[in-house]
């Protein structure tokens, strides 16, 4: 198959990590996914949540919020809450969290912002992308600041969506592939090769365990990349 700008069924979109990108913030990153940026900060505030510490947890917390900027896509869009951002900034912070030994985070709470600049697909997963740097970047500053003992990332995280388009199993699809897909799934896993999250929807059709066996074959090669490209960017910072 073509696709709209002639990569292979599995050739994901030029990333770029641009790390520090925010003076003000703990951790700060600008992911570039083709046409899709988002800039990612990480804020550390003390004390834990009220919740945790009413039932006794310990540790600390990571939590996320997303928004797309007005002028993101090509119409603008309101900057009032809405539930598809509630949802994405719920997926965001659950996936972090599984990255990080939250009892080894001290009385700390993380605050991951990731804000849309330009949206061309993929939004959800290079927030996520970005967000996994813009962390990891946020808790080295603790350590190395003697706030925290070690840094308790335990197992890195990516993710990618994947999809079927005119029955072709595609990785990283842009917004025209995403807007046509017969099915849509975004894959988040670990360092470790185990699934974070799987979320996924067929449009109009069903399908097969085959069809999902090649998508998760796309996209477990995808994040192994992105995961090459998150340590680079970490090793320059």
């Amino acid at each position: 198959m073509s696709r709209p700008d002639g990569r292979t069924p599995g050739q994901i979109r030029p990333h770029q990590f641009t790390p520090n990108f925010s003076r003000n913030a703990d951790g700060s990153v600008l992911i570039e996914c083709g046409n899709t940026r988002v800039i990612c900060t990480a804020s550390v505030t003390p004390g834990d949540p009220r919740w945790m510490r009413e039932e006794g947890k310990p540790g600390g917390w990571v939590t996320a919020e997303y928004q797309m900027l007005p002028a993101s896509t090509g119409r603008r869009g309101s900057r009032r809450p809405n539930s598809r951002a509630t949802e994405i900034q719920r997926l965001i912070g659950r996936c972090l969290r599984a990255s990080v030994d939250m009892t080894k985070l001290g009385d700390h709470s993380v605050y991951i912002d990731c804000d849309v600049l330009d949206a061309d697909g993929g939004t959800r997963c290079a927030s996520i992308n970005g967000g996994m740097v813009a962390l990891s970047l946020a808790l080295s500053k603790l350590f190395a600041e003697g706030k925290i003992s070690t840094i308790p990332i335990v197992n890195p995280i990516a993710a990618i969506s994947v999809g079927i388009v005119d029955g072709v199993p595609v990785a990283d699809l842009n917004y025209i592939e995403d807007s046509g897909a017969d099915v849509d799934l975004n894959v988040i896993m670990a360092e470790n090769g185990e699934y974070v999250e799987l979320q996924g929807t067929a449009e109009g059709k069903t399908f097969s365990r085959a069809q999902m066996d090649s998508m998760l074959r796309l996209a477990d090669s995808a994040i192994r990349e992105i995961l090459d490209l998150q340590r680079a960017c970490l090793s320059k910072r």
